[in-house]
C-alpha cells in the first residue's frame, strides 16, 4: 500500500521534492521506491529527461489508471474497518487554512456532541493547491478566507472575522512602529504560495496598494515555516490573520496591526457534488452557533 501510495503521489505531483514533502519522506526514499518498482516491472514509469518536471511514460500512465481506483477501494475498506472498530459510522475531514483550531473548539465539540456516531478529524490544510486537495477528496470541508468564487465549490457559513497583522523581523525598520498603513506594504518584498487563483490571493494580500503601487512577491512559500523563515531573515514582510499572535511566541518577530486592511472572513467551503449529511450537519452547527468574535 505504501509503495502504491508513493507511485500515485509522484504521478500527481510529477516532482520528486513535492511528492516527498507530501509523503513526509526524503526525496532519496521516493526515488529508491520508484526505481525498485521500475526494475520489477521491467520498464520506466517516469521520464526524467526534464530536470524541472518529470512525466509519466505510457507504462506509467497505464499503471496509474489501473491502480488509482483499486487504491481508493482498498483505502475505503480499511477506513470503514477502522471506523467500525471505534463504533463510528463515518468520518468528516476538515482542512484548516487558519491556525486557530482551539478558537473554534466550540464548533467541533457541538458537532461531536450532536453526532457521536461520526468522527470529526481536523487537520492543517496545505498551502499549495488547497482547492485541488478538496476536489481530489483528500478533505471534505475546507476552512479558508473569502472570497471563494469557484463554480464547483459551495461557500458555507462564516466562522469568524480576523484583522490582519504584519510580521516583520525584530530588527526591521518597521519593528518599532505601533501599526503599519496599507500603503507601506508596497515598499517591501513579500512571498505567497504558488498556484493560487489570482482573485483569492488578492483577497488575502492585494497586488497593489490603494495608490496603485505594486506589492511585489519575490518568492514562493509552500508552508508557514518557510514564510516565517523569510520574515526572520528580513527578506520579506508578511501579513497574517491576527490570531497567530495568540499561538506564535517569537522573540525575533514583531506583529504590527494593519488597521486599514480591515478584517478577513473565514468560512466553510466544500465540493458541491460531494455535499452529504455530514457536511450539512457541520454547516448547520456553525450557523446555529454563529460567527465567533475574538
Amino acid at each position: 500500500m505504501r509503495e502504491i501510495e508513493i507511485f500515485l503521489t509522484l504521478a500527481e505531483e510529477l516532482h520528486f521534492g513535492r511528492a516527498a514533502t507530501r509523503l513526509h519522506l526524503t526525496q532519496a526514499r521516493v526515488s529508491q521506491v520508484i526505481g525498485r518498482q521500475e526494475r520489477r516491472l521491467g520498464g520506466l514509469l517516469f521520464d526524467r529527461s526534464n530536470r524541472r518536471q518529470i512525466r509519466l511514460t505510457p507504462l506509467g500512465r497505464q499503471l496509474c489508471a489501473d491502480l488509482r481506483p483499486l487504491h481508493a477501494q482498498l483505502q475505503g475498506s480499511l477506513e470503514r474497518a477502522r471506523l467500525a472498530a471505534r463504533d463510528k459510522t463515518a468520518r468528516l475531514r476538515v482542512g484548516m487554512m487558519p491556525f486557530n483550531v482551539p478558537d473554534l473548539h466550540r464548533y467541533w465539540e457541538a458537532f461531536r456532541s450532536r453526532h457521536p456516531e461520526w468522527e470529526l478529524q481536523i487537520r492543517r490544510a496545505p498551502y499549495v493547491e488547497p482547492f485541488a486537495r478538496l476536489r481530489d477528496g483528500d478533505m471534505d470541508v475546507f476552512v479558508t478566507w473569502l472570497p471563494v468564487d469557484e463554480p464547483d465549490l459551495t461557500v458555507g457559513p462564516v466562522l469568524f472575522h480576523d484583522p490582519r497583522v504584519l510580521a516583520v523581523a525584530a530588527d526591521h525598520e518597521l519593528a518599532g512602529r505601533p501599526g503599519v498603513p496599507v500603503e507601506a506594504l508596497g515598499d517591501f518584498a513579500h512571498a505567497m504560495a504558488p498556484d493560487m487563483p489570482d482573485y483569492w490571493e488578492d483577497g488575502y494580500l492585494s497586488f497593489y496598494t490603494p495608490r496603485g503601487k505594486a506589492i511585489e512577491r519575490i518568492d514562493w512559500a509552500t508552508n508557514a515555516d518557510e514564510l516565517i523563515s523569510l520574515v526572520i531573515t528580513g527578506e520579506i514582510v508578511h501579513p497574517f490573520p491576527s490570531h497567530v499572535t495568540r499561538y506564535w511566541s517569537m522573540s525575533h518577530v514583531r506583529f504590527l496591526p494593519i488597521p486599514e486592511m480591515g478584517t478577513i472572513p473565514y468560512a466553510l467551503v466544500w465540493r458541491r457534488d460531494a455535499e452529504n449529511e455530514l457536511v450539512r450537519a457541520l454547516a448547520g452547527t456553525v450557523r446555529d452557533i454563529g460567527a465567533l468574535h475574538f
